[in-house]
């Protein structure tokens, strides 16, 4: 993001990885953000993740409740952008992926 790259971009970026748990970055984009923001951005990782898992832009707009043009942008960014979406969306897939067992059945990942 050539445009927005600052010393002030940058510390909010730090402050948001110092958060903690669930609900200290409940209670920060709480105060930071509207809640139709927040409601927009999580909007926009869904539509991302539904893409990812192969979903079509007519079961996403149906299922998140927006538009196409915002699964357009969405899947543009995530096929062409930076690689934000991507970065984010593995990182998901890692961490909520079940852990197999020694007894050869999937318990659950800690």
């Amino acid at each position: 993001m050539p445009g927005i790259r600052s010393q002030a971009v940058d510390r909010l970026f730090r402050a948001i990885l110092n958060l903690k748990t669930i609900d200290e970055c409940y209670d920060f984009f709480q105060d930071i953000c509207t809640i139709k923001e927040i409601q927009d951005m999580t909007q926009r990782l869904e539509v991302a993740v539904l893409l990812d898992q192969g979903a079509n832009y007519q079961a996403v707009s149906r299922d998140v409740n927006v538009s196409t043009a915002t699964i357009s942008r969405v899947s543009r960014c995530l096929h062409y952008g930076s690689g934000g979406y991507r970065t984010a969306i593995d990182r998901l897939k890692k961490r909520e992926a079940p852990v197999e067992s020694s007894d050869g059945g999937e318990g659950s990942a800690k």
